[in-house]
């Protein structure tokens, strides 16, 4: 099945474009949405998920019509937003069986055993008893993520599912997402390059309502081989530097910038050539769009 976004736009009424002239093709597997907090990931997503309507484009999802088909793509979406509210002094398996019976899941026998599954599934079953209230911030993204697999969706969207996660927390989330992307088609949104580097194997920068890169994270990184060029520098000289060169990022390590700069020579004769990584594919494309 594939996602087909086409010629997406989308202006609020206080005159922010969020969307504009949005082109995507997401096939089967883990998809990474990566931009900055402001880039119109969240809108993109909201509209994917029939929870607002575009001002003109359209979208398909298979044979669905995603813009006048609300009813059948909600039949098949899993959607994860940023932030959801739970109610917290109601234990996970109780939720579930209500939000299933939501889903139509209305056969008591059935019901059981796909909560059961999914409880399973992301590694809440001994705290299924336990009011969602005293749940850890990873806890309450699994029981995100159960409550999105009910029915068996088609579509799983995930928006800035990482953040605010402890490490080993982040990484059993992102273990239980890469499972789910082996047969379903994925949208993770974030501004994390980390997440979408270790899981997708197609993905898009996005910024300012536009798409600045679709494909790989390999035809990613072939963009900018022999371009990345690295210097330590002074603090007091970093304005300088970022006035005369395409300073795409810095990193301060004892007290001192280390600065990333994008060009297809050394800029100045001084600086040491490294290979670039998707942070740098992703700063360089930011960078371009400011």
């Amino acid at each position: 099945m594939q996602l087909i976004i086409s010629n997406l736009n989308k202006t609020y009424s206080n005159g922010v474009q969020a969307l504009k002239d949005v082109n995507l093709t997401i096939n089967q597997g883990m998809f990474g949405l990566l931009g900055p907090n402001g880039a119109g990931k969240s809108s993109l997503m909201r509209t994917i998920a029939t929870l607002q309507e575009p001002d003109s484009g359209s979208i398909l999802l298979g044979e669905i019509n995603v813009l006048t088909q609300k009813d059948e793509v909600r039949k098949t979406l899993g959607y994860l937003p940023q932030e959801f509210g739970v109610y917290p002094k109601v234990d996970a398996t109780t939720l579930l069986n209500h939000l299933a019976v939501l889903k139509g899941i209305t056969n008591a026998s059935e019901r059981k055993s796909v909560v059961e599954a999914l409880l399973q599934k992301t590694n809440l079953w001994d705290a299924r008893k336990k009011n969602l209230g005293g749940y850890s911030g990873g806890m309450k993204q699994r029981f995100g993520i159960a409550q999105a697999l009910l029915a068996n969706p088609k579509l799983i969207i995930v928006d800035e599912p990482t953040a605010g996660l402890d490490p080993a927390e982040r990484n059993r989330f992102l273990n239980l997402l890469s499972e789910l992307g082996e047969n379903t088609v994925v949208i993770l949104s974030t501004h994390i390059v980390e997440d979408v580097k270790e899981l997708c194997s197609d993905m898009a920068i996005f910024n300012k309502g536009e798409v600045l890169f679709k494909g790989s994270p390999d035809e990613a990184l072939n963009e900018i081989v022999g371009k990345i060029w690295q210097k330590r520098i002074n603090k007091a000289e970093l304005s300088d530097f970022k006035q005369n060169f395409k300073v795409i990022s810095e990193k301060l390590i004892g007290g001192n910038p280390i600065i990333h700069v994008l060009s297809d020579t050394n800029p100045d004769g001084t600086f040491e050539a490294v290979t670039g990584d998707l942070e740098d594919v992703y700063f360089s494309k930011i960078f371009a769009n400011a």
